[in-house]
């Protein structure tokens, strides 16, 4: 299928963003004549922060905590690792303005020159079916885009989320974005419409005049149940090539009494692995970039009792199957990870809690000296929300 050129694309995102903007106009001139009152004093600051620290033990001879095989026995094989220090500042400037500021501190320990600084976007809202957001910010593009990572039901991102990160679909990205909430009939209906650099996070100019377009589409199919269904896709231009990126993903929660409920994740993806293209020697590139493709899903299901004591609020069991091929059509290297995850809360809404957990990497063909390579690694997380 022959896609849109650069020009064209970028006039069609255009006269949607302002087609969108002039009817949530025209829907508000509709209301009566009537001055709003609104008694806030602006701008309304909000500060909150998340700690999060590890201890891991590599338990696979030879390779590290970090699945780093090292064929002479070298390598660290247990280690204290601060993952993050947040803060994160929200003002409210107006009734339908708010401005986010999202560092992790703990990044200073990496080069900070691209970390770091994590969300900075302004956020206007028209009303619930229509809001926009520019600067850096994390696109919709599966359930994780929706959630931080403070709540999350496993140890970490997964695999998948990484790699499509690294791609410009997920994670920080530079851009801006459309979304809001309808209602189909009887069916609760979310949508989010993006157009980001696709390099990543702090970087001073895209890498090339390419642009990478999203969509997320979301259907609530069962109230009882909170069953939703996403559907996800994406085209875009990397160094004058075509790529796409495509997902599906089930979201469900049963609350079996007032104590017991379980969540359940189901998510798919595919996608053309440009980076892989790009880092092939030019002279044996092939013309298609999608003959490199990334594929990968995960089934998470978590379940959860609430205890309500004054100690101890709830605690959780969860298991992750993974599964991801990062070029399963030229040199197919499967991996598949397990992550079996116990976790007590001390405070509502994760304000405080500890998680143990095994993490087991699997791969079809070991490689000496790499991280593709099998792997056992025993977790302790301690984190504080505030």
């Amino acid at each position: 299928m022959t896609l849109f050129s650069q020009k064209k694309r970028s006039m069609i995102f255009c006269a949607l963003f302002a087609g969108l903007s002039v009817s949530a106009q025209i829907q508000d001139s509709l209301q009566p004549n009537k001055p709003e009152e609104d008694h806030v004093k602006y701008p309304v600051l909000q500060i909150k922060g998340l700690f999060q620290a590890r201890y891991l033990v590599g338990m696979a001879k030879d390779v590290d905590v970090n699945g780093l095989h090292h064929a002479d026995g070298s390598g660290t094989s247990n280690n204290f690792i601060l993952k993050y220090m947040r803060v994160q500042v929200r003002a409210q400037i107006s009734k339908r303005t708010e401005v986010v500021a999202l560092a992790n501190l703990a990044d200073f320990k990496n080069d900070p020159k691209s970390r770091v600084l994590e969300n900075a976007y302004l956020k206007y809202t028209f009303n619930p079916k229509l809001a926009f957001t520019v600067g850096q910010f994390r696109p919709w593009f599966g359930i994780e885009e929706t959630y931080p990572i403070d709540i999350i039901k496993s140890l970490d991102w997964s695999n998948q989320y990484t790699e499509f990160g690294k791609l410009g679909w997920t994670s920080f990205q530079i851009g801006l974005s459309a979304t809001g909430q309808l209602q189909l009939g009887n069916i609760p209906f979310q949508y989010a419409v993006s157009v980001v650099n696709g390099n990543g996070k702090n970087q001073i100019n895209d890498n090339d005049n390419g642009k990478q377009y999203s969509s997320r589409l979301v259907f609530g199919l069962s109230k009882q149940y909170n069953f939703n269904v996403g559907l996800n896709g994406g085209i875009g231009e990397v160094f004058s090539k075509k790529v796409y990126a495509v997902g599906i993903d089930l979201s469900s929660m049963i609350q079996f009494d007032p104590k017991w409920s379980l969540d359940m994740q189901l998510e798919a993806k595919q996608a053309t692995n440009h980076v892989l293209y790009n880092a092939i020697n030019p002279e044996f590139r092939p013309s298609n970039p999608d003959q490199y493709l990334i594929r990968g899903a995960y089934f998470l299901p978590n379940l959860r009792y609430e205890i309500n004591h004054k100690n101890l609020s709830a605690f959780e069991l969860s298991c992750r199957y993974e599964y991801l091929d990062t070029n399963f059509r030229v040199d197919s290297n499967p991996r598949q990870t397990i992550t079996p995850m116990f976790g007590l809360e001390f405070l509502k809404n994760y304000g405080a809690r500890i998680q143990l957990g095994v993490q087991f990497d699997r791969y079809k063909h070991q490689v000496e000296n790499t991280s593709q390579y099998n792997n056992n690694l025993f977790i302790v997380q301690v984190q504080s929300r505030f």
